[in-house]
């Protein structure tokens, strides 16, 4: 693969300016940067000419370099990160040290079941300090039960019929490097989502045994991960789902990942996951759930927290809280997981592109692949998900007309006929539910 150019290795060794802040805060110049003045650094020709330079410079074509978007960064770059170590973790990126916060790059989600050790990892708080299973507990309260109930961990995994779901995970925020102009938060760029198998037991199961009240609208819950500030009065987070969505009979209280334990930074001992939600619902260190007879005021419940505008707005635009509705279901969105970004690849052959698409609350109904930047597009081929909140993989073999530089994108469409758009949408004020097309570079040669 040719090698980084200087202009963004330095960009992205040293993390004095993201890739992304780069491009959104002066597209042209960043069009100059990346495809021409790494080339020739004394000449400012323009656009088309730096092409030609890149093209000098990599010893390749640029691809349909007449139906590239202006400011657009390229494929090559987009998801440039440094791995970094943490025990039973593989190859995660770190974006925040405390709280800890770590995203998996798409070549290594290859897998069709998401391993523990690739899964990311989303703190809002410092983890607790101990979490003996023997020992845990779940204490179930709120004004919609008739008495408060508590259930040691072995408790439940004796009284309740144990389950197990591939259900996908996904971050709210994932994709948010990508807004324009930029907003706060972890810059999360594709990797805050994975499918394990999660092991468990029904929630609902659970909410009838306690006695449920009709007139719970809110689960809510309560964990023991700590506050960053250290006080321990302070709730990192509490937040929860919709009554109907805790009754769904594919929520679940899991234990376990994969057949096994689950990860300390997944949430071991206990947790929540709730298929097609953010996965800020799906809380992590479990100890209470509170049946609610009104909407939870936990911590991160408010906007601007997992909150967008009702309307669309213009990007960059002051959103007042009240113009602000709660972020419910995650959007369509696929992920070419192979080959991996950057590749080279012999240009007479075909090449093997394999990934996941999902939707939410709903199905996919197809996945479409374009290598000349969404001017046409090809149909993949589509597995159904094994089981429903499963993503689900598609497969298909691209052929390139000529040696040169390429973008593959990948765009999903669901049950609804709602589509992945090929630029970043919607842009709001913390940069959740960025669904826009994946995009893959390959070298062909």
């Amino acid at each position: 693969m040719p090698d980084e150019k200087p202009v963004l290795r330095t960009l992205l060794t040293r993390r004095e300016r993201g890739i992304h802040e780069f491009f959104f805060s002066d597209p042209e110049r960043a069009d100059w940067e990346t495809w021409h003045r790494i080339a020739h650094p004394k000449s400012r020709r323009g656009f088309l000419t730096g092409l030609s330079a890149m093209t000098g410079a990599l010893g390749v074509h640029i691809a349909f370099s007449e139906l590239m978007p202006r400011g657009l960064i390229p494929a090559v770059y987009a998801n440039a990160s440094e791995p970094f170590e943490i025990e039973g973790k593989d190859g995660l990126v770190l974006l925040n040290d405390r709280p800890l916060n770590a995203e998996t790059m798409p070549h290594l989600l290859n897998d069709n079941v998401t391993p523990t050790n690739r899964l990311f990892i989303r703190n809002n708080g410092l983890p607790p300090a101990e979490t003996n299973p023997s020992s845990w507990t779940l204490t179930i309260g709120g004004e919609s039960v008739g008495a408060t109930r508590r259930y040691t961990l072995p408790e439940l995994k004796q009284k309740f019929e144990h389950v197990s779901r591939q259900i996908t995970l996904e971050c709210g925020g994932n994709g948010r490097a990508e807004f324009d102009p930029p907003v706060s938060g972890n810059q999360w760029t594709l990797g805050a989502v994975g499918c394990p198998v999660w092991d468990g037991m029904r929630l609902r199961d659970l909410l009838l045994d306690i006695g449920k009240r009709d007139n719970a609208v809110f689960l809510a819950y309560h964990a023991k991960d700590r506050h960053a500030s250290g006080d321990p009065t302070r709730e990192p987070i509490s937040r929860g789902v919709h009554i109907s969505k805790a009754m769904d009979p594919d929520s679940m209280l899991v234990w376990g990942m994969n057949g096994a334990d689950m990860h300390p930074m997944n949430g071991h001992p206990l947790r929540l996951v709730f298929g097609g939600q953010p996965g800020s619902t799906s809380g992590k260190w479990l100890t209470g759930l509170a049946l609610r007879d009104r909407l939870h005021d936990g911590p991160k419940m408010a906007p601007p927290a997992y909150h967008v505008p009702c309307e669309p707005v213009a990007p960059g635009s002051q959103v007042a809280y009240e113009d602000m509705c709660m972020l419910d279901s995650m959007p369509v969105k696929s992920l070419i997981t192979s080959p991996a970004s950057g590749m080279q690849h012999e240009s007479k052959q075909r090449l093997p592109i394999h990934g996941h698409a999902w939707a939410g609350a709903q199905g996919v109904n197809s996945v479409q692949l374009s290598i000349d930047y969404g001017t046409t597009w090809l149909d993949t081929e589509l597995q159904p998900p094994v089981n429903r909140f499963a993503w689900q993989h598609f497969d298909y073999s691209v052929s390139f007309p000529k040696s040169g530089y390429y973008e593959v994108w990948a765009r999903a469409i669901d049950s609804d006929g709602d589509s992945q758009p090929m630029l970043v949408p919607g842009w709001n004020p913390k940069g959740y539910g960025n669904n826009a097309c994946h995009r893959i570079a390959v070298y062909a040669v």
